[in-house]
């Protein structure tokens, strides 16, 4: 049968193919076209020179691209993800010269007193490193040191409970990326991924800790989140820690803010769905 019969009152002369033998052999094309490599982590840095408000020198850093990175679903727990890269790594300035570290958004801002407390508490120990050449790119270790640094500082400065809450939380996550990217075929990776697990628990609890008492002294926005994203997470963590009556309290109060968006509100649901299966189940 001729499916175009009729198109030649048109003036038309149409073969009588298949409809859509075209979009076949598009696809075959395609299909057999060259793949796009994947880019490097590199494309995705820029260098930033920033001025130490400590010892007052400039130095690089890395930096991430805005608008470069592609954003995938994130972890339960907020923890963000990204194609082709992880930005935690990124996320913290560290001062080659005199030892002061921090995460971006806390970095320039020191009071005096601060400032005085880190010359007096890291700067009159720190021993710079001999290899003060910048990295092309960071690899979670490099990038572990430098939150660690960061974690110290916060607490030589006497800075908020919320800061050293979320540089925790932010080691944590570091620590689950690495052990994601582990080699299973290295001989160590049983005993690498294990220690990595460990780190990531022990952190958590301090960040899940820290959040805890933040949430009754300081006011919102924290650490640049607003109170019913601080209420999910705590809920997330609360929900780890078989803590299943503070999670229940987290979700009550998202799911009367006015302010919470309706995804959070679904998401608030989800989990309360699943923490009374949980409850279910430990009966």
């Amino acid at each position: 049968m001729n499916i175009f019969a009729g198109l030649e009152k048109f003036g038309l002369k149409v073969e009588n193919k298949s409809l859509f033998e075209e979009e076949k052999k598009a696809q075959t094309k395609e299909a057999g076209a060259p793949t796009e490599e994947a880019p490097t982590e590199e494309s995705f840095l820029l260098e930033k020179a920033l001025r130490c408000p400590v010892c007052d020198k400039v130095f690089k850093t890395k930096m991430i691209k805005n608008g470069r990175t592609k954003r995938l679903e994130p972890d339960d727990d907020l923890r963000p993800r990204f194609e082709y890269i992880d930005t935690i790594k990124y996320d913290v300035a560290s001062c080659p010269s005199c030892g002061y570290a921090a995460m971006n958004r806390y970095f320039e801002h020191l009071t005096a007193g601060q400032i005085k407390l880190v010359q007096e508490g890291v700067c009159a120990n720190y021993k710079p490193s001999a290899d003060t050449a910048e990295k092309a790119t960071y690899d979670y270790d490099t990038a572990l040191d430098r939150y660690k640094l960061a974690l110290f500082n916060t607490i030589v400065k006497r800075g908020k409970t919320s800061e050293r809450a979320y540089t925790c939380l932010k080691i944590a996550w570091l620590y689950r990326g690495k052990a994601e990217t582990l080699d299973k075929a290295d001989p160590k990776y049983a005993e690498v991924f294990k220690e990595c697990k460990e780190q990531e628990e022990a952190f958590y609890e301090q960040a899940y800790e820290g959040f805890t008492k933040a949430i009754s002294k300081e006011m919102f926005p924290m650490c640049g989140m607003d109170q019913c994203t601080v209420d999910y997470l705590l809920a997330v963590m609360s929900f780890h820690f078989k803590k299943f009556d503070v999670a229940s309290k987290c979700i009550s109060r998202i799911q009367s803010a006015p302010s919470a968006s309706k995804r959070m509100k679904d998401k608030a649901f989800d989990l309360k769905e699943r923490i009374v299966t949980q409850m279910k189940q430990s009966k």
